[in-house]
């Protein structure tokens, strides 16, 4: 069963999937340039995807998978790739999710993003926010800003990760990868520790609570450079999503230290391009300035992209700005990103 899971997990590499999906009663599936096809013919039953399960988990979580009915690990093929898995139970029958890892980390060029991210990687404190849906490509373009990082600079950087996506070689930067569940518990006790390691940069894979929030918002205050995650569609929402996630009675404190702390907000989706050549990424960029500061400190969130909307001269823009850039430049349809443009956009 190990043989036949790793020839479909290399299948999908060599055939440019970004996912793999393994369920009961179809044949596996492949998500290609966003869309989902099948591999093969070929029906997967229950005892297939427990089999294959079993040929991935390691063995000392397979009683935590059991209890828990879902465990989030990574796989590494030799030679090929590395993987990210969830695995979960669906009407009794054990399934599998698969994030296919690229192995070389592209650079902020080769994912045509704006140059104002290297200008967030270099600030010497404070907090960046990379958000979007999942699937929309945070990860990589957190490893990119990593990976600028790592061959320019001289810095010390920590990474917290569930689990550890991309592997970072250690060029001018001293990089530590910590992975949850095996590094360290959990997000919250492993940013505290970070602390305590003396680094430039921490990585936050996901800033799940308010424990998680609240801690990197004070290594942000302390002198440190905090990226992190958020599942949120605009730079806006996700503003109210970290002040929300505190108690009513902490809230006016919270906004005070964000006003402070935050350097900028990256929002990302990706689309399929023109060309069927791939996906391109669309971006939303925040840069933290004093009209910002001001409109966060006096709970004006909602003027926020009236500010982005004029302030492209700073590295900022809306995600309708910069997908109507890309329907310019003719890299995707109109039909494709016509659900994210207001009407009469175009």
């Amino acid at each position: 069963m190990k043989e036949k899971v790793e020839n479909l997990l290399t299948d999908a590499f060599y055939k440019g999937a970004s996912d793999i999906h393994l369920t009961v009663g179809i044949p596996a599936m492949f998500r290609i340039n966003g869309e989902l096809q099948k591999a093969n013919d070929l029906i997967i039953r229950p005892d297939d995807t427990e089999g294959m399960a079993k040929a991935l988990i390691p063995a000392n979580l397979w009683e935590q998978f059991e209890t828990k009915k879902d465990l989030d690990f990574s796989y590494g093929i030799a030679n090929v790739s590395r993987y990210r898995v969830n695995a979960y139970y669906q009407r009794g029958c054990v399934c599998l999710a698969v994030r296919v890892v690229p192995t070389s980390i592209p650079s902020l060029e080769e994912l045509n993003m704006p140059d104002v991210l290297k200008d967030l990687a270099q600030k010497p404190h404070g907090l960046v926010l990379v958000t979007g849906p999942t699937g929309s490509g945070k990860s990589t373009t957190l490893a990119s800003m990593i990976d600028y990082v790592n061959r320019n600079f001289n810095r010390h950087i920590i990474t917290l990760e569930d689990p550890i996506e991309y592997l970072h070689k250690h060029q001018k930067c001293v990089i530590n990868q910590r992975e949850v569940g095996s590094d360290t518990n959990n997000f919250a006790n492993g940013l505290k520790s970070c602390l305590r390691q003396d680094p430039d940069i921490i990585l936050v894979g996901e800033m799940r609570d308010n424990e998680t929030i609240a801690t990197a918002i004070t290594a942000a205050e302390t002198g440190h450079l905090v990226l992190g995650t958020l599942h949120t569609t605009d730079a806006a929402s996700t503003i109210d999503r970290i002040i929300d996630v505190f108690p009513h009675t902490q809230q006016a404190q919270v906004r005070i230290q964000l006003a402070s702390v935050l350097r900028g907000v990256v929002t990302q989706r990706l689309f399929k391009q023109k060309n069927f050549s791939g996906r391109v990424a669309a971006t939303e960029i925040l840069i933290n300035n004093g009209a910002v500061r001001n409109l966060i400190r006096n709970e004006k969130i909602y003027q926020i992209r009236s500010v982005m909307q004029t302030s492209r001269a700073q590295g900022m823009h809306t995600l309708e700005m910069a997908i109507n850039q890309l329907i310019k430049e003719n890299h995707v349809s109109k039909e494709t990103v016509l659900p994210y443009l207001t009407e009469g956009a175009v």
